[in-house]
């Protein structure tokens, strides 16, 4: 019998239920083909080859936690020592990250109610705000002033946040928010896609007009300068393709060439994605 790619072998067999969740697999580096670890989901494996998918035991309480260890890792951000504010903290994915990478107090907010893992609510390291729009939050409502600020917010546009997350941070913060083009893109965008963002052209567009607002200068001064740009490892819901961008205040940012450099190798990789799941699908 002919030999397969190993991402659309692992849907045949079903070790993964989508190709989405293959090209995962792989990049994570849970797969093994004849228990050598595989590099690529491109590679051709027999029918008779073992193809084995490890178990990953849940690191955090929700996924969203994955999607800031990623950012972590990617910017270089040390949490050792520090307070922070979680933005649209939900079920606590982002702030059981936070104190595993050390941590020492996190505002969790969210306007939702009784969403926060039941073990952080408990953790005296974590202040639950819970029914509070992080849009509303003034200097007095978190003081002293977090250095570390982290977003995973819905149905909001960054823009209109910006402000407040200014307005809780120390002067010399960082930020590491996630960028979701289908609540920032224009509602004819949206519509276009029925909620799900998938021309890389928009992504491109928005997320170089999003940032370039949040980090417009107030009154002639930068408060807040582009570090970093990524893609995040696990999609939204609907399969939407979020980014990770790393804002950091009282410093000079890393320049609009090279951050648009990032920007376009981050919607890259998303389309390249994409074009793998769909010839898998066809």
């Amino acid at each position: 019998m002919s030999r397969r790619r190993l991402d659309a072998e692992l849907v045949r067999r079903g070790l993964v239920p989508t190709a989405e969740a293959a090209v995962a697999a792989v990049v994570a580096g849970r797969v093994t083909v004849s228990g050598a670890p595989a590099l690529r989901g491109a590679r051709m494996v027999a029918p008779g080859e073992a193809v084995v998918v490890i178990d990953e035991p849940p690191e955090f309480v929700s996924r969203g936690g994955r999607k800031l260890e990623a950012a972590l890792r990617e910017f270089s951000i040390d949490v050792v020592g520090r307070r922070c504010l979680d933005a649209g903290a939900s079920t606590g994915g982002f702030t059981d990250c936070l104190l595993q990478h050390g941590a020492t107090h996190v505002v969790a907010v969210d306007v939702g109610y009784g969403q926060l893992a039941m073990s952080l609510r408990n953790d005296p390291r974590v202040e639950v705000r819970d029914r509070t729009n992080v849009r509303h939050l003034t200097a007095s409502d978190v003081d002293p002033p977090v250095d570390l600020v982290v977003g995973d917010l819905s149905f909001i546009s960054l823009r209109k946040v910006m402000p407040a997350l200014l307005a809780v941070s120390r002067a010399d913060a960082t930020m590491v928010l996630l960028l979701k083009p289908q609540f920032e893109a224009s509602r004819n965008q949206v519509k276009l896609g029925r909620g799900v963002i998938r021309d890389p052209e928009v992504w491109r567009s928005v997320s170089a007009e999003v940032v370039s607002a949040i980090t417009a200068p107030y009154r002639d001064v930068p408060v807040c300068v582009a570090m970093g740009f990524g893609l995040s490892p696990i999609r939204g819901p609907e399969g939407n393709r979020e980014f990770l961008v790393h804002l950091q205040r009282g410093v000079d940012g890393v320049g609009a060439t090279s951050l648009r450099a990032q920007i376009d190798a981050a919607v890259d990789a998303a389309a390249t994605e994409a074009e793998l799941v769909e010839r898998q699908r066809a």
